[in-house]
């Protein structure tokens, strides 16, 4: 019974808050969202353009996927300032993420769920 509660009590310390991040190249939605508006991280839509037409995260810079190797220059290498990628789902944005990795980016994250779950939530888009 002892080890259960300590096992519990470590998936619950281990388990990623409203509050926090998750570890490795994923960030939660709502820590995006925060970090976007707060104007300590930039977000970047790797959509395509008649994706970013039905909206937008007000602020995210547009950088469709393909456009990356002529337009890798526009993304920070900041390390107060992180790149956060975001598309639909996740799948794009994580793809872009290995790709930018390999090109010396090291302060840049995935954004969990896209703007899928950014519209699920009712949150505000805008065109561009």
């Amino acid at each position: 019974m002892a080890c259960r509660a300590a096992l519990a009590g470590v998936a619950a310390w281990l388990a990623p808050s409203a509050f926090s991040q998750p570890a490795g190249d994923a960030v939660m939605l709502d820590f995006a969202r925060r970090e976007l508006e707060a104007g300590r991280a930039t977000l970047i839509d790797v959509r395509k353009p008649p994706e970013h037409a039905t909206g937008i995260a007000r602020g995210a810079q547009l950088l469709p996927m393909r456009q990356f190797a002529s337009r890798l220059h526009e993304i920070s290498r900041d390390p107060s300032r992180p790149a956060l990628l975001i598309c639909h789902t996740q799948n794009r944005s994580s793809a872009t993420l290995r790709l930018l990795r390999e090109k010396g980016h090291a302060n840049v994250r995935f954004v969990q769920g896209g703007m899928c779950e950014w519209s699920k939530r009712g949150w505000p888009v805008v065109k561009p």
